[in-house]
C-alpha cells in the first residue's frame, strides 16, 4: 500500500507543470547545521529613522505624509522604469534580449512601525485588501501593462530591506515566466472541462480536510498537495473569480479574516514573527477574457524546524527539481493545531 508518510514518492503541480520530490523518512534526520538567532521583533510604534514611518524623509527627498492607514508611493528604487529606450539584442539565435518597462510601487500596510498583519485589527487589512484592489485595477489599466505582481517579502531572512510593515506592486510589458505557465495550465484545462483548475482542485480537497489549515464562508487556506516549502499554503476563494476587482465586499471581508488567521497561525509556530514571501496570482491585464483563471494567493515560508531552521533551495533542488522532508498533510495538521489568538497577546492577557 502507497504510504504518504514514510515512502519517497513524486507529487505532481498541475499548475506549473511540473513535480516535487517527497522524502518524509528524511525529516527524522538530527540537524547540525547552520543554526541563526531569531531577530527580535520588538519595535517602537514609530522610528525616526525608518523611511516608511509617516511624516519622515525617505532617500529620496521625498517626505512622507503623516498618514493614519496605508500609503502607496513610487519605488525610490524602481527595478522598472516606465518609459526608457525600447530594442532587442539577438546574437546567434542564442543571445536574446529585449527592453522592459513598468512600474515598482510600495504600499505601506500600517502607520505604526511595530505591527506586522497578524497584529493588525482585521478592519486595517480590511483596508490593505482595497488598496491592493485599486491599485491592481488602476496599474492594470495602463495600455503598456499586462501584468500586476502583488507581493510581500516579510522577515529580515526574505530579504526585506525595512521591517516596516509593507510590500510591492510590480506591473510590466510582459507577463513573467510563473503566472505565464500557472495561464497555460488553467486555459488548458478549462478548455478541456468547463472548469476552472483550482475549483475542480478545491472540490477535491473539500472531502476530507486533509490539507486544510483555516476556511470561511468565502475563503479557504490549505497545504496544497504539492507544496514545495515547509508551510507553504495556498489561499483560494471558494467562488472562481480572475482577480481582485471581481470580489464581492463580502468576500473582501473574507479575505481580510483569513489572512488575518492564517498569518496568526504563523507567528504562533515559533512563536516569531514568521517569515515568508507571499503574493497573489491573477489574470493578465491585457484586455482580453479570462475565464480559466482563478484568483489565488501563495504563502512561502522558509522556515522548517523550528525559528532558526530553514529549509535551504541548495544541491539537488538547484540542480534537478524541488524536495521536500515533512508531507503536505503533516504541515497542514500542525498548522490546524495551532492557537487562534496571537502568542503576544496571549502572553499579555495571561499577565
Amino acid at each position: 500500500m502507497f504510504d504518504f508518510t514514510e515512502q519517497p514518492h513524486r507529487r505532481f503541480n498541475p499548475l506549473l507543470d511540473e513535480w516535487v520530490l517527497v522524502s518524509p523518512h528524511r525529516s527524522k534526520r538530527p540537524w547540525q547545521g547552520q543554526q541563526e538567532k531569531p531577530q527580535p521583533d520588538e519595535r517602537p510604534t514609530y522610528d525616526p529613522t525608518c523611511y516608511l514611518c509617516p511624516g519622515n524623509t525617505r532617500t529620496s527627498g521625498d517626505v512622507n505624509p503623516k498618514y493614519a492607514h496605508q500609503f502607496v508611493f513610487d519605488n525610490d528604487f524602481a527595478a522598472l522604469l516606465p518609459a526608457g529606450e525600447g530594442g532587442t539584442y539577438e546574437e546567434g539565435g542564442l543571445l536574446r534580449a529585449e527592453a522592459e518597462t513598468g512600474h515598482c510601487r510600495v504600499i505601506c500596510f500600517s502607520a505604526r512601525h511595530d505591527l506586522t498583519l497578524p497584529e493588525m485589527p482585521r478592519s486595517e487589512i480590511r483596508r490593505v485588501v482595497d488598496v491592493w484592489t485599486d491599485e491592481f485595477r488602476t496599474l492594470g489599466a495602463d495600455p503598456t501593462i499586462n501584468y500586476v505582481q502583488i507581493f510581500e517579502n516579510k522577515g529580515f531572512m526574505m530579504g526585506c530591506s525595512n521591517p516596516h510593515p509593507h510590500g510591492q506592486i510590480w506591473s510590466e510589458r510582459t507577463v513573467p515566466d510563473l503566472p505565464a505557465r500557472e495561464s497555460r495550465a488553467q486555459k488548458a484545462y478549462f478548455a478541456q472541462h468547463g472548469r476552472t483548475l483550482l475549483s475542480d482542485y478545491l472540490a477535491i480537497e473539500e472531502k476530507t480536510k486533509t490539507r486544510f489549515v483555516v476556511e470561511n464562508e468565502t475563503w479557504v487556506v490549505l497545504v496544497p498537495f504539492w507544496a514545495v516549502w515547509p508551510f507553504e499554503t495556498l489561499v483560494l476563494p471558494r467562488r472562481a473569480v480572475p482577480d481582485l476587482t471581481q470580489l464581492t465586499e463580502q468576500e473582501r471581508d473574507g479575505l481580510a479574516d483569513i489572512i488575518s488567521q492564517l498569518t496568526i497561525k504563523y507567528d504562533n509556530l515559533f512563536e516569531i514573527s514568521f517569515p515568508y514571501s507571499a503574493g497573489f496570482h491573477q489574470r493578465p491585464t491585457d484586455g482580453a477574457d479570462y475565464p480559466e483563471w482563478h484568483l489565488h494567493m501563495h504563502f512561502m515560508p522558509p522556515l522548517l524546524r523550528s525559528a532558526t531552521v530553514k529549509k535551504f533551495m541548495v544541491g539537488y533542488e538547484l540542480l534537478a527539481n524541488a524536495q521536500r522532508d515533512i508531507t503536505a498533510e503533516q504541515a497542514a495538521e500542525r498548522l490546524r493545531a495551532l492557537p487562534a489568538v496571537h502568542y503576544k497577546a496571549a502572553t499579555a492577557a495571561a499577565k
